[in-house]
């Protein structure tokens, strides 16, 4: 063969070889159903509760008694779930139910075990901040499933919906009582995925709803103990506030405590950006020795110049009647009412 030849060859030989490939895609493509990515910014919803189920019981912040566990059992039981124990619920390391690692690697197993549908907290107490950077979080996105408690727990619910952006719930611990109103909304909430309304009942001996500023509001709801909340300032474990229901509630502090908290969410740019407040209840808060402001007025002070529907007096905190509350979740408040209309489910 001619020399003058060769490069056409080479040039027809290269042109024969991209039209084979292309073809090969074509058909690769026509036998592939594309893979839908979740966008790391969607909120994941966990699968709801089903009878036979097993829940995951975890002591990841203080001690308790361990008759509670055969307490706990019992509601879950009557609810037709069984139980799996976390392998270090029964550590003790001074007030705290285990060392930091333990507590945590609790969390994780919990979140990694397949026949685990939900995870219950003993008690609150303190040390769930302690573990925070100990989580694995994507783990705990790619196992999304249905994680309860409140008081020092609102660490745990804060942190894994900002970080694993998954649906947690702000609601009663294993050592709670479980009255039949709150069984009502679990059921509803948990096992049945309704978009419920949440109002307090004719009988709440807490007191009923005072208006801080009259109006509705949608956004996602999120919150907690107020003392854990404000703990939890200037750390990369809490979610953005634009738009966002902020619910929040405490125990056993005095008035000015109060005002100090919310005078610290106020300062962190936090309050302004809401676009509704609701303070649960203050159970066994009071004024002290010295001369103080009631806890409507530190309220007003705060929360009277942002113009955003607000009230006091929500069932949610120290109390036994108290409501679930899904952090991530749409919904629409009442301040008027004292109603948190879900706008979707929490659970799928």
């Amino acid at each position: 063969m001619s020399n003058s030849l060769l490069p056409i060859r080479h040039s027809l030989t290269l042109e024969r070889r991209k039209f084979l490939t292309t073809c090969a895609l074509a058909t690769l493509a026509t036998q592939i159903t594309p893979v839908k990515a979740i966008s790391p910014n969607t909120i994941i919803k966990p699968p709801r509760l089903q009878p036979n189920d097993t829940v995951g019981l975890i002591a990841p912040a203080g001690i308790f008694e361990p008759k509670y566990i055969e307490i706990a059992k019992g509601y879950l039981t009557a609810l037709g779930l069984k139980t799996k124990l976390g392998n270090h619920i029964l550590d003790r390391y001074g007030y705290l139910a285990g060392k930091d690692s333990d507590r945590a690697e609790d969390v994780n197993a919990m979140f990694a075990d397949n026949s685990v549908k939900a995870i219950l907290a003993m008690r609150g107490g303190w040390g769930c901040n302690r573990i925070l950077p100990l989580l694995n979080y994507s783990l705990i996105r790619s196992h999304p499933k249905i994680l309860m408690g409140y008081s020092d727990i609102t660490s745990l619910l804060l942190a894994i919906n900002a970080r694993s952006r998954i649906i947690t719930f702000h609601g009663p611990v294993a050592t709670s009582t479980w009255t039949p109103f709150m069984l009502d909304y679990l059921k509803r909430i948990l096992f049945n995925a309704e978009a419920v309304t949440l109002k307090n009942n004719n009988n709440v001996s807490e007191g009923q709803v005072q208006t801080i500023v009259s109006g509705k509001a949608k956004g996602k709801l999120v919150g907690g103990n107020l003392s854990v909340l404000s703990a939890m300032v200037g750390s990369p474990y809490l979610p953005a506030w634009q738009q966002k229901i902020l619910f929040v509630e405490d125990t056993n502090e005095d008035v000015y405590r109060i005002d100090r908290m919310l005078t610290q969410l106020k300062n962190a740019g936090v309050l302004n950006r809401i676009s509704g407040f609701i303070f649960g209840q203050c159970t066994d808060c009071s004024m002290g020795d010295e001369p103080s402001l009631t806890l409507m007025q530190v309220l007003q002070d705060h929360i009277l110049p942002l113009k955003i529907p607000a009230w006091y007096g929500s069932m949610i905190g120290h109390i036994q009647d108290k409501f679930i509350l899904p952090i991530g979740v749409d919904v629409e408040i009442d301040a008027d009412a004292g109603t948190i209309s879900f706008l979707e489910a929490a659970v799928i």
